[in-house]
Parts: C-alpha cells; structure tokens; sequence
C-alpha cells in the first residue's frame, strides 16, 4: 500500500489497520525537512493568533467607548430630523439633551415645597456635566407638581450626570414631596445601562453556554476549550478591528449592533469548527498520519465553510443598502465577525488539532483503522442512520407532513405588530425615569420636556406659529431666545410675545436667518397620537418655505419610514443574491430554488409564532420595523448555511452513490454535526436575553427558536425527503442530473 494512503476497507465497509511497514510518524511526514516545515507552520499559525488575542482581549472592555446608543445617529444625515438635530446644536452652543427634574405633592405643593424646588435650581446648575443654566421651576396648573428642565452634555459620562442630579434633587427633599429624573438624557441613561453588561455578561453567558454543549456533544475535557478558544480569538480579532473604524469614523456603532457582533461572532466560530472537527476525526479513521489527517479534513471542509460564509457575508453586506445607519453599521461589522470565524476556523482549529492529534478527543479516541459508526456496515446504528431510513422508506409524507405544520404556523404572521414602539419601551422592565415620565404626563402637558423642535426662517415666524397652533394636539409654542432667564419667549398665533417674567426682555436667538421653535404636545412625545399631530405639522408648513421639524417624535416617525423602506428593499436583494451563491455552490437551479423556498418557509412559521409569543406570553407593547428585516437576514443566511453543509455532503456523497443513497448517506454523516451546530447558535443567540432591550429580546427569541426549528425539522426532515423524492433531477440541469448512477434507483 503507498505511503499516506487512506487505511483500505473491509468487505462490511470498515477501515483494515495499515501493514507496520506503511505506518509513518504520527505527525505524517515523509522527511526531516518536510516534517519540520509541517511543524512549524502550524505553530507559526498559533503564535500568530494568541498575539492576535492578547492584543484583542483587552478591547472587549474598550468597544463601549466608542459605541452612540443616540437614536438621531442611527438616522440618515438626509432625513429632516438629523438636520434638526445638527442645527439645535448652533441654537444651543452645546450637544446637551434635555432631562426634566419632577417634583409631585399627591396632596398639593407647599410653600415649604415650593421654596425647596426653587432653590434647587442654583444646586443643581452646579451639578458635574450640566451643560448650560437651568431654567426656573414651572408650576403646574393643578397645585401638585413642578419641573424643571436640566441641559446634560450628550457624552460618556451623561449617565454619570443623571444619576448626580438625582442625587442631589433628593437632597434635603421635604416629607411628602417626590422627585424624578426623566426626559431625553434619563431615557438614554436607562439604555446606556442596559447595555453596560453587553461586555461581560454577555461574552460570558454565551461562553459557557456553547461550553456547556461541546461537553456534552464530544464527550471530551480538551477538546471543548480548544473550540471555544478558537472562537474567543476569532472575537477577539474582529473587536480590535471594528473598534478603529468606529474610533475613526468610518462606521457607526451602537450597542445592538455590538451584542450581535459578540454573539455572531462566538456562534458563527464555533459552528465552524464543529464542521472542521467532525471531518477531522473522520480523517484520522482514514488516515494514520496527523498532516495527512489534517489536509484531508480541511479539503473536506474548506469549501462548504466557504461557501457559508460568503453566503451569510453576502446577506448582511445588503444591508449597506439601508437608510437607516445603525442597519447600515450592522453589515460590516457582522461580516467583519464572520470573516474572522471562518479564518479561526479554518486556520487557528486545524493547527491546534493537528499539534494534539488523537488525545484532542480523549477517552474517545479515534482509532486509525476503525469504524465510521454513521455509515459503515450493512446497517448503520444511531439516531441519524435511523432518520435517515425513515426518509427512504416515507420520502413524501416525510416532506408534505412538516410543509403543513409550518404553513399553519405562519399564519400567526397576521398578528405580528412591527409598526414601531415608543422610546420608554426601549428599556424592558420599569425604570425611574419611566415612572417619572408617566407622573409627568399625569400634571403637565404629556408633552413637555420633549417637545417637537422647528427650525424655520427668521422671517416666517408668524406664518409657521399659525400653521402650528392651528394643529389640535398642539399645547404651546415657543421661540429659542436671548435674554430672558428660561432662554425662550412664547409664541402665539399672533407672533412673539413679551417675557412672562416681569422685569426681562428678550429677543428670537437668529442663527444663519433662521430661528428654533419649540412646539410642546399635548401627547406623550412616544404616543400614536403626537406621531399623527408632528405628521400633521409638517403637512401644515409644507407650504411655507425652507422648514424642516424634528425632535423625539419626529425621530421616530423618520426612523420608522426608514426602517419599513429598508426592509421593502433589502429582503428581495438578499433573497436574490443568496439563490445566485447556491445556484454557483451546487452547480444546478432547481436545488437552490427549492433551499429557498424551504427557508422562507422556516422564516414564516418562525415570526408566526413569534408573534404569538409576544402578544400573549410576553406582552411585548409591539416591535421595531427593523426586527422583521434583522430577523430575515440571520434566519435565511444562516437557514441556507445549513443547508450548505448539507447539500453539499449529499452532492459529493450523490456524485459516488447516486442521488437517493446520496441523500441518506449525507444525513447520516451530516446530522448529528449540523444539529449541535444549529444547538450551539441557537444557545449564543439566545444569550442576547440577559440584555434588558426589546428589540435583542425579540431578535434573540427570533433566531433561537428559528434556527431550532431549521436545524431540527427543515434540513432534518423536509429537505432531505424532498430532495430524495425527487431523485436526481434535484441537480438539474447540471449532469449530476442526468447521472447513470442514478438509473436504478434515484
């Protein structure tokens, strides 16, 4: 037998043990020389990659600081609320956001209350990070309540500063009376804080979530923590390069593009690596030398992980397509992620198992010589071998029983909400700074505090007021100014008027010609309601020259326009470039046309339960437009990734055996490998649930459950017994079609 040949087979299809005089060294080398080089390259490989990691490691603390969790970024610069917001910042010297100080008395301010919120306004303008003067406490009409408006610098440390001012509102507060913090900057106090544990909570609930499952599935001390360090490294790498280009500017990043980024990044390496092992111990029952063992295992591997990359690259780089930035943030970043799994995977887990060999997988060592227990001998045992045969004997009823089941579940689709949420239920779970908006709401105009902002010529004040007023769920109206001591003036139908405040005078703050009104609603900023009177207002003064409204409300209805445009649009693109990969991958059409079908309809009975889930499980108050779209993208791409590494087991296995023995001996080989795959990103993507944020709650159920259901039922059951009752014309119209292998039975 030649030297490096595969181990031969016995008539029941095992593997005889080589003669001693064929056996080589166990690094497989053939020389002095070719052996040292087969040695030092995979030790090159791994110096390479813990440098990589100990340089990597310590920006998993550092990525935060250079993540915007400011909703106005995520915009496009074109929409009229970012120009909004980049023009206040000339009106107000200063990129502070307002936070609202509320003090309530259930049983009506006295003047010992009143004298003691008055006074707070000097205290609190001393306040570290306060960012201008703060204006004087406005009492509401009912006796029982007061607020204060508070500008905080828009930075690092403006979590710091609302929780400072809430210390000192507190301070010295009278029996009876209540304070809050809330508004604008207390809202995005509540999200920077919920995203505060995404660096190490999360990176460390996944860890040992994916941890816990590579015990159970290889059964190994050694083995597990060489995959998981192989994912920790490949995470490693991808944070240190997508920290510089957030640093630079050249790609925003937020923290919901930062957990899936952690998440992706850990599930995609690890799933990966499970292929690459899986090949692997098939390669040292064949082969008796580790190189050997290794270069049969990556030829095994390389292409279908290939191939799942660049398809699920493919998918998120669609999203560059978006309008919104933080979808646009996403694909880049992600694919960054999937571009250092696959070379960890590829790269840093065959030069780790090739320096181990054998023990790697220690006590249950696989023998040079020995059985593949999944396929050879007349008859198979295990899970999978038994799947398998019950697709060949009931191929139809295998295929047509779960296409129903999900085809009922997706009509659950009628009852997904994803037109949008407020702001305040960003944050899951009640905060201080929601109970404080909610007493707001109670005393002043729901409104206040976030109010919709016009910026408009100087000229046309008296023109917008009265198209403004004339808007029902319109409250009030003011005009930024000079000299007055609350820095603004109100503005009526009949134009600008004098400073309540006797003894002061003040005049419209013009900047560049143009003027910033401030319009308090009626309606909580977050409502339906004050949605349709900003909607409103910008139909009334479309008339009236070069203005432009934005704000908290205007944010959302921007937001939410542009998040529908981009899933309008980017879903078909995505579809469309996923078909033309597979139709290149398995060199047919009518394959990868039916793959697709089968996603979609994986995809549709996922968000049909989903829907269900959270209307009368969770109670979710809806979903962000965005969640359909994010969980599109990773549903498909990682539905058809699957099916990559399925399909092209069964094309390879068909080429030998024909198509229908192709298609069992590929589930038999493939199954257990892709379901532990399925169970670890499930597990990962899952993780996203200790985040206290709607939408990574959403999209953790979303991909957890969804990928469940693909694993488990669509590429276990439907696709296999679709693919073997069609036979060999699945490959049409390549001649893997028209194969005489096939001639008998397939």
């Amino acid at each position: 037998m030649p030297r490096n040949a595969p181990a031969p087979r016995n008539p029941d299809g095992s593997h005889r043990a080589a003669s001693t005089e064929s056996r080589q060294s166990p690094a497989g080398k053939s020389g002095g020389r070719s052996g040292w080089a087969r040695f030092l390259i995979p030790v090159v490989l791994i110096i390479v990659w813990f440098g990589v990691g100990g340089i990597g490691g310590p920006y998993f603390g550092k990525i935060s600081e250079v993540a915007d969790n400011n909703q106005t970024s995520y915009l496009p610069a074109s929409s009229a609320s970012t120009q909004v917001a980049d023009l206040q910042q000339k009106f107000t010297d200063s990129d502070a956001i307002p936070a609202v100080v509320v003090y309530v008395n259930n049983a009506g301010l006295t003047e010992e209350d009143r004298a003691f919120v008055t006074g707070r306004v000097s205290e609190l303008s001393k306040v570290s990070g306060v960012a201008g003067d703060v204006s004087p406490p406005q009492f509401s009409t009912d006796g029982k309540a007061a607020e204060i408006f508070v500008p905080v610098q828009d930075n690092d440390s403006a979590t710091a500063t609302v929780e400072d001012l809430g210390n000192e509102v507190r301070d010295g507060i009278p029996q009876g009376l209540e304070s809050y913090v809330t508004g604008p900057a207390g809202q995005l106090a509540d999200i920077t804080e919920a995203f505060g544990g995404i660096d190490t909570s999360l990176v460390l609930v996944a860890a040992l979530a994916v941890l816990v499952i590579l015990v159970v599935v290889y059964r190994s001390p050694l083995l597990p923590f060489l995959v998981l360090l192989t994912s920790i490294f490949a995470l490693s790498a991808a944070i240190l390069v997508v920290f510089y280009l957030a640093k630079a500017g050249t790609l925003t990043l937020n923290g919901q593009v930062q957990g899936i980024l952690f998440i992706l990044g850990i599930g995609a390496a690890t799933d990966y690596s499970l292929l690459y092992v899986s090949r692997y111990r098939e390669s040292l029952r064949d082969h008796e030398g580790r190189w050997d063992a290794t270069w049969a295992a990556l030829k095994g591997t390389f292409e279908p992980v290939l191939a799942s990359a660049a398809t699920v690259t493919a998918g998120l780089l669609c999203l560059l397509l978006s309008d919104l930035n933080s979808n646009k943030a996403l694909g880049p970043v992600a694919a960054i992620g999937i571009g250092f799994a696959f070379l960890a995977a590829m790269t840093l887990l065959p030069a780790l198992l090739f320096l181990f060999g054998r023990v790697a997988f220690w006590p249950r060592r696989p023998a040079f010589g020995s059985k593949h227990p999944d396929r050879d001998g007349n008859s198979p045992k295990g899970f999978w071998p038994r799947v398998a045969r019950t697709v060949k004997a009931h191929p139809r009823r295998t295929w047509v029983i779960p296409t129903l089941v999900l085809l009922v579940a997706a009509t659950g689709l009628l009852q997904l909400r994803a037109s949008g949420v407020p702001q305040s239920d960003f944050v899951l779970g009640q905060t201080a700074t929601k109970e404080g908006q909610q007493v707001l709401g109670e005393h002043f105009p729901s409104g206040s505090g976030s109010p919709a902002l016009i910026v408009a010529p100087e000229g046309e004040i008296d023109a917008v007021a009265r198209a403004v007023l004339a808007v029902p769920g319109v409250d009030a109206l003011a005009v930024d100014a000079n000299g007055t001591p609350a820095g603004e003036l109100p503005v009526t139908a009949d134009g600008v008027q004098a400073s309540p405040i006797p003894g002061t005078s003040g005049a419209p703050k013009v900047v560049d010609g143009k003027v910033l009104l401030e319009a308090t609603l009626k309606e909580a900023a977050e409502s339906d309601a004050a949605e349709q009177t900003v909607s409103t207002m910008r139909e009334k003064v479309a008339g009236i020259g070069d203005v432009l409204i934005g704000g908290v409300t205007a944010t959302t209805i921007d937001t939410n326009a542009a998040a529908a445009h981009d899933r309008d649009l980017i879903i078909p693109v995505v579809l469309v470039v996923i078909l033309f990969l597979l139709m290149l991958l398995l060199r047919a059409v009518l394959a990868p046309f039916l793959l697709i079908l089968t996603v979609l309809l994986s995809f549709g009975a996922t968000m049909g339960v989903s829907a269900l889930v959270f209307n009368h499980i969770f109670r979710f108050p809806g979903a962000d437009p965005a969640v359909p779209l994010f969980g599109f993208i990773f549903l498909v791409a990682l539905g058809v990734d699957y099916n990559i590494f399925l399909m092209t087991r069964v094309r390879e296995e068909s080429i030998l055996h024909g198509t229908r023995e192709g298609v069992v001996r590929g589930l038999m080989i493939t199954g257990s490998v892709i379901t532990s795959a399925g169970i670890v990103l499930a597990a990962t993507f899952a993780a996203l649930g200790v985040i206290p944020v709607l939408f990574l709650a959403q999209l953790a159920f979303i991909v957890a459950f969804g990928v469940l259901l693909d694993t488990l039922v669509v590429r276990s059951l439907l696709v296999p017994a679709l693919s073997y009752d069609i036979g060999r014309r699945i490959w049409w119209p390549s001649k893997l079609s028209r194969s005489r292998a096939d001639s008998a039975g397939g």
